[in-house]
């Protein structure tokens, strides 16, 4: 529900469309490193997925991948 309801609509779109597809296959530990990232600003997301600005270390895979599959 957390990736749907962010408050900018591009995030919304972005990190549900990547939850849709990725969630449930995903191991503990990438579920517990893509809460904390739900906790980040949508504007600091939106600029690290569409590749503006250079994401935190922590994030860099995770971002990678959600860029990726927003690609699709």
């Amino acid at each position: 529900m957390r990736s749907m309801r962010r408050g900018i609509k591009e995030m919304d779109l972005i990190l549900s469309a990547y939850a849709d597809r990725n969630l449930t296959a995903m191991e503990p530990s990438d579920l517990d490193n893509y809460d904390a990232l739900l906790h980040e600003n949508d504007q600091d997301l939106y600029q690290w997925v569409t590749g503006q600005l250079q994401p935190p270390e922590t994030y860099s895979e995770l971002i990678s991948d959600i860029a990726q599959t927003f690609q699709k």
